[in-house]
């Protein structure tokens, strides 16, 4: 009988937990909806905390000035800059998209003019590998555009049904930024309280993560960020037409490891070669090289300090899981999870390590001495 209080808590204990992960998974259910502007609200108060902190100390320590002041100059300086390039972007895809149906680019024309300045043994081998051939190629290509300009007109027109649902959520984003920036560190250490592991491990996970989020942002945002506005700003210089278009692409292709900012100009600067611009496609090639491919090695180091750890393949596996998962909130959610998952793992480890330590420190002072490895030596040999 004696067991039986102990009995009741548990089930007690167990029904509370049932409880818990039922109302826990209704909530996820309700919000889910709103995930990616909550994801970004998180994400942004996270990096402009220091901005907060200086709004902080200009409103003499008032907490709702101060938020309201450092979402102000987010919206402002970022959000309003970002929807208007957004906007000429998708003005020049249209446009481009409509003077390629027009005038669809002949491949025929560019292949024999590329395939006449190669060596004849190259010219050879292509030829043998049936590469010559680029009638189907081009098809393909028209039908290719014929489909994006039609997918183009059908979002255009369903902008206006969608505009409710995208400033819904944007005012949601912007809500909750709002007591993310003022509440952040106390509903951090919240959670870190209530997590159900040990408080320097938890302690350990929320560094690690924050690091991981600022080397995702800063590190790798901002610098496709910059990548970007050159390769705008050079292939505005080259006369390429649809320039922010190809500047924006290039954003991109530089948040993904392996491919990188090479795929816009690369392609772009060949393109000018082949069309007879000679000194602007030099031009392209040079700046790509030196100037727009190595912003990475330069400005990483800056912004960041040091790296993740996340190796380039994980990176990009995770980059195009999670786009083709979550959509655009892929390129930034996927990278996070992967940081997360080998931070969690290398903090098992540590831990391991540390309890190992420990018991040899424990076999020390008992007077038993172990080697290296932490064995003890046969009975014969001890002493």
């Amino acid at each position: 009988m004696a067991h039986q209080p102990h009995r009741t808590e548990e089930l007690q204990h167990a029904s509370f937990l049932i409880i818990l992960a039922v109302v826990t998974l209704l909530m996820a259910v309700i919000v889910w909806p709103f995930a990616q502007p909550l994801l970004w609200a998180a994400l942004a108060a996270i990096m402009f905390q220091p901005l907060y902190k200086q709004a902080l100390i200009q409103t003499r320590g008032r907490r709702n000035p101060a938020a309201g002041l450092s979402l102000m100059i987010i919206f402002f300086v970022i959000m309003v800059p970002a929807l208007w390039v957004a906007t000429m972007v998708a003005e020049q895809a249209i446009v481009l998209l409509a003077a390629l149906q027009e005038q669809p680019i002949d491949l025929a024309a560019w292949f024999d003019q590329a395939h006449g300045m190669l060596p004849e043994v190259a010219r050879d081998a292509i030829d043998r590998a049936g590469w010559a051939d680029v009638a189907k190629v081009q098809a393909r290509l028209q039908e290719l555009l014929t489909e994006s300009a039609g997918m183009i007109a059908g979002q255009a027109v369903s902008i206006g049904s969608g505009a409710l649902g995208f400033l819904l959520s944007l005012g949601v984003g912007l809500y909750v930024m709002f007591f993310l920036l003022r509440d952040g560190e106390r509903i951090g250490r919240v959670v870190l309280r209530a997590v159900p592991v040990e408080r320097s491990i938890a302690d350990r996970l929320a560094n690690r993560f924050l690091g991981i989020v600022r080397a995702t942002i800063k590190g790798t945002g901002v610098v496709a960020l910059v990548q970007g506005a050159l390769a705008w700003i050079t292939l505005l210089i080259a006369g390429v037409p649809s320039a922010l278009l190809f500047g924006v692409v290039t954003v991109f292709f530089a948040l993904v490891p392996v491919i990188g900012a090479g795929a816009v100009w690369l392609p772009a600067g060949l393109w000018l070669l082949i069309s007879g611009e000679t000194w602007q496609g030099i031009f392209v090639l040079l700046v790509g090289f030196f100037v727009i491919s190595s912003a990475d090695n330069v400005l990483r180091p800056v912004l960041v300090g040091r790296d993740t750890g996340i190796p380039d393949w994980i990176i990009l596996v995770t980059t195009l899981g999670g786009l083709s998962l979550v959509g655009f909130s892929g390129i930034v959610l996927g990278p996070l999870v992967a940081g997360l998952f080998l931070a969690s793992w290398s903090i098992l480890r540590e831990q391991r390590e540390e309890d190992a330590e420990a018991e040899r420190l424990e076999e020390d002072e008992s007077g038993i001495r172990v080697d290296a490895s932490g064995h003890a030596p046969p009975e014969g040999e001890a002493g």
